[in-house]
């Protein structure tokens, strides 16, 4: 008997969250809501930044090899698919492997399944990606990637990494 007063007793003393302390608490949660999702984005665009930065290096890699079997890069008509099949265009390789320079079906694109851009003359060369715009230029986190800064693929370093947001064109 003892015991079902004392849940009637504490039943009828406890107090719910009016209205307005619900409100509070959710609009105090949306708001952190926003600053782990901000934080998340932004993770996620660098990531992204990254893993072109990494491919890019991995096609800078393999044209260096065709360079050297082949003695010239690929020019920008020939374009990356020259990576994967023998071109037909242009100069000659004598020495081009059966498999081609890259194992798979299609060239890599990049984070946001763009093509990347190759502009050569056979001599140097540039990658870039538009980055997440999918477009030329931009500012920001929708800044151009590209392999190698600068006009031609001139730039210091010989490609050891890719700059965000450089301004010049890659190749002429």
């Amino acid at each position: 008997m003892e015991n079902t007063s004392f849940e009637k007793a504490l039943v009828q003393n406890q107090k719910g969250f009016s209205l307005i302390e619900i409100l509070i608490a959710l609009t105090l949660l949306a708001v952190a809501g926003t600053f782990v999702v901000g934080r998340f984005m932004d993770t996620l665009n660098e990531g992204q930044v990254k893993s072109t930065k990494i491919q890019m290096n991995g096609l800078d890699a393999r044209l260096k090899e065709f360079r050297r079997k082949c003695g010239f890069y690929p020019t920008t008509e020939q374009g990356l698919e020259s990576l994967m099949t023998k071109p037909t265009g242009g100069r000659e390789c004598k020495d081009y492997p059966a498999n081609g320079f890259i194992d798979g079906e299609s060239v890599p694109k990049d984070p946001w399944d763009n093509d990347f851009i190759y502009e050569s003359d056979g001599k140097t060369f540039n990658i870039y990606s538009y980055g997440p715009d999918g477009e030329a230029g931009g500012e920001g986190t929708d800044s151009d990637i590209y392999l190698k800064a600068g006009k031609g693929g001139a730039a210091a370093g010989g490609g050891s990494g890719a700059e965000a947001g450089a301004e010049a064109p890659a190749a002429e």
